[in-house]
């Protein structure tokens, strides 16, 4: 294994010089000139001594003030305690095992970052001689599997990582053999064949996606925790990871929109900003990292996806979550911006990323009540890979009307197809939901390949993951083009003085529906004021006769469904659809439906959509209304159940023209505008069209 070794790492010198003399040669783009220049020597500022991962000496003794003072900040003192209780209970549990799950060890890595870093915060806390010797123990564990599973390196790289915190960390405490022997296990087993880019598995040092972050941060923490004993591997590695890493920061840009969800921006983001943090605090160097474009912006676009409830809006193959990044605490101490940093949740006890978050904690503390990040606008859209479009009502109001929209395409990394899908939120309730992601294991034990990107690949046969189950149309019964790439358009926001106030986005979807229409076009109308409602307006053409057409909205409300009447304000001309009453906990939500064939105007005073020249397809059950069908996939043994959710339809048959329009109106019951009749009358825009009666 030395050999093999040293052989890579002398033809990785020789690459690195002849990269660098290549580089010499060659113009360098605008867009790098601003990056400093790497030094002949990447160690030749390396702190001397240990700790000197992430924290530097003079952090820590902050951390040890902070403790002695910990009782006059109660939610610092709730959060060491958390951590202590942690730390306890890994007294008593029996050392982990090599078990993997499929073919990953993650599970265990993760679990060995958790344990390794709580053990050693909190030895640091209280000096108790127990936690260190607990956290040796468990690195000499680990140091004693037969590998750390080099197929999937993710396992590797977590486990590097854990084991440089802990040989770092607690360097002074540590038995000089058990030095020896972790720092063996990170030589042979971190680095092993990692650093060879010609073999497959290790594409990811290429790769702009959380790979690329997780893996060349796992290594460049390794390095830099053994740099003094084995100098020459961690030249060569900080060198390529110097490189390399830059690749994993370009999905955020322009805007900060991690393309992967708010999940996956947690997990590759987090490693970034340990790298970051461990550059400085060993080199005094953080390699331009943090001026990448998007990268410190993406802090803030985390609170734009979150809503009122505290919830994420959880696109590609993310899952709902409260927000809690313990990376966020570091954002807010490099942008001065306290309001970044969000009070530990409850379920914050399994994160595995805690312990930062007593290292990382303001120095005043926390703000004494929960605000949004400064400057921050209530109608927002952010460009890149996956672009997204949000609007709320309020920052302060949890029960604040909330619209997260969503562009881009399938073929992204971790991508769904879910191009114009949308969730929204009002009264505290989660109205329109995504599925989320499903478990991978679950999906290849049954010999599915879940990660081809292709149009015919075993993705897409999946319920969660195609257009079927998201908040999206779907044209003839067809999965969306894969390599189809929506856009949005007409991104607007109205002066606030103005009595017919909306904001919106079009998004232009006719790239995900290439060959079955000319245009495809989705409109939505977000209008907080005065009728707390929004509208989702659809404009098709050029489809087949007698195609259908589905409109879908995923939901965990109740239905009901009821006939209504709507007057068009244009002629006063009835116009007949259907609506459903939405229930979820004690709230409502009513969801009104047209649908036609003819030109439209709007209607803003009442913030419905009314057709000009209106030419109905039917008023017919079978082309015009709701029905509700269970969010049950197909009779597949691989997909997962969704209990008690349901998928809100919208059927429409193509006419004769080729041309749809679908109109949808949301809108919280309690929120109904309030409008003088002509009678003198105050009723609300049901009353005044004849729904009264419909309420049940």
């Amino acid at each position: 294994m030395k050999l093999l070794l040293r052989f890579f790492l002398f033809r990785f010198s020789l690459l690195s010089l002849l990269a660098l003399l290549a580089l010499a040669t060659c113009p360098a783009r605008a867009a790098d000139s601003a990056a400093p220049a790497a030094p002949a020597d990447p160690l030749a500022t390396l702190r001397a001594g240990h700790p000197r991962l992430v924290f530097t000496p003079q952090e820590w003794a902050a951390f040890d003030q902070r403790v002695k003072n910990r009782k006059q900040d109660p939610q610092f003192d709730a959060l060491l305690s958390q951590l202590e209780n942690n730390a306890r209970k890994l007294l008593d549990r029996p050392p982990l095992g090599y078990k993997k799950i499929g073919y990953r060890l993650l599970a265990v890595s993760r679990e060995a970052f958790r344990r390794i870093t709580t053990l050693a915060v909190v030895y640091r806390a209280t000096h108790d001689e127990a936690f260190a010797r607990r956290a040796e123990k468990e690195m000499l564990n680990f140091a004693a599997f037969s590998d750390w599973n080099p197929p999937h390196f993710l396992d590797v790289a977590e486990m590097t990582a854990a084991l440089a915190f802990g040989y770092d960390w607690l360097h002074d405490s540590l038995a000089p053999e058990s030095r020896a022997a972790i720092r063996k296990a990170i030589v042979e087993k971190g680095f092993g064949e990692g650093l060879d880019p010609k073999l497959p598995r290790n594409n990811w040092q290429r790769l702009e996606n959380n790979w690329n972050q997780v893996c060349w941060g796992g290594l460049t923490l390794g390095a830099l925790a053994i740099a003094e004993d084995e100098p020459q591997l961690a030249r060569d590695t900080l060198t390529r990871a110097r490189a390399g890493i830059v690749n994993g920061l370009k999905p955020y840009a322009p805007d900060g929109v991690y393309p992967e969800g708010p999940g996956y921006w947690s997990y590759g983001t987090t490693y970034q900003v340990l790298v970051i943090a461990a550059l400085e605090s060993a080199l005094g160097d953080d390699w331009g990292l943090p001026r990448s474009p998007g990268f410190m912006e993406s802090a803030k676009v985390m609170f734009q996806l979150t809503a009122p409830s505290g919830y994420t809006f959880n696109f590609s193959d993310c899952a709902p979550r409260r927000l809690f990044e313990p990376a966020l605490y570091w954002f807010a101490k490099k942008l001065n911006t306290p309001a970044l940093a969000t009070p530990p949740i409850s379920d914050a006890e399994t994160t595995r990323f805690l312990p930062l978050v007593a290292l990382w904690w303001p120095d005043k503390g926390l703000p004494a009540t929960k605000t949004a990040p400064p400057d921050m606008p209530l109608a927002w859209k952010g460009e890149g890979i996956n672009p997204v479009a949000v609007f709320r009502s309020s920052w302060t109001d949890p029960n604040a009307m909330w619209l997260a929209v969503k562009a881009g395409a399938a073929n992204a990394n971790h991508g769904h197809m879910d191009a114009g899908s949308f969730v929204f939120e009002a009264d505290g309730v989660r109205w329109a939901i995504d599925l989320g992601s499903q478990d991978y294991e679950s999906l290849e034990s049954k010999g599915l390949k879940i990660w081809g990107r292709q149009q015919t690949s075993d993705r897409w046969r999946v319920f969660r993951l195609n257009n079927f189950s998201h908040n999206t149309l779907t044209i003839g019964d067809q999965l969306h083009r894969v390599d189809g790439r929506a856009e949005f358009e007409n991104f607007w926001l109205t002066s606030l003085d103005n009595p017919l106030f909306s904001t919106g986005v079009t998004v232009n979807l006719l790239p995900v529906f290439a060959g079955q229409a000319t245009k495809v076009k989705r409109d939505f109308v977000f209008r907080s004021s005065p009728s707390n409602s929004f509208t989702i307006e659809d404009r098709i053409k050029g489809v087949a006769p007698g195609t259908e057409i589905r409109w879908a909205m995923a939901t965990k409300a109740q239905v009901q469904f009821y006939d209504d009447k709507y007057v068009a304000n244009s002629d006063g001309k009835d116009i007949h659809g259907k609506s459903a009453l939405l229930t979820q906990d004690g709230k409502q939500l009513r969801v009104r439906v047209k649908v036609g064939s003819g030109d439209f105007i709007n209607a803003p005073p009442i913030g419905l959509t009314v057709y000009k020249d209106v030419s109905p397809i039917s008023v017919n059950d079978e082309n015009q209304g709701f029905e509700a069908i269970p969010a049950d996939p197909p009779k597949n043994d691989y997909d997962a159940l969704n209990p008690d959710t349901r998928i809100l339809i919208v059927r429409v048959k193509v006419p004769a023209s080729g041309n749809v329009r679908i109109i949808v109106l949301l809108q919280a019951e309690e929120h109904e505008v309030k409008i003088t009749s002509d009678d003198g009358h105050i009723r609300t825009i049901r009353q005044m069209q004849g729904m009264d009666k419909f309420n049940p």
